[in-house]
């Protein structure tokens, strides 16, 4: 789903994000955020992500970093999400536990 939280536009995502659905995930999500001043993606119910969705997640940070548009990735405390972006040794700065803490550290 999409929302506005402050001045971010907030993606929430549920479910499996791998092979199957990792693209065409990608392609809404630059559909639905390209002129967001910033962008918040939710990660707290999705109950699997391989390769495929790590690989989406860091292609998103790569385009998002280039036109200069903040990115924070709510992942929770624990979860199928964070276990994976932290075995990939993902970017730990754009994790955030919350909703909260991630709008707080976008400046809302």
């Amino acid at each position: 789903t999409f929302a506005k939280l402050g001045r971010a536009d907030l993606v929430r995502l549920a479910g499996e994000i791998d092979l199957a659905n990792a693209p065409e995930i990608g392609r809404e999500i630059v559909r639905q955020t390209g002129r967001a001043g910033a962008v918040v993606i939710d990660l707290t119910a999705v109950s699997f992500l391989d390769s495929a969705g790590v690989r989406l997640l860091d292609a998103l940070v790569g385009d998002l970093d280039d036109q200069g548009t903040p990115i924070r990735f709510v992942v929770g405390a624990t979860g199928a999400a964070r276990m994976t972006l932290q075995l990939c040794a993902f970017r730990d700065d754009l994790l955030a536990t919350d909703l909260e803490r991630a709008a707080e550290e976008l400046g809302r």
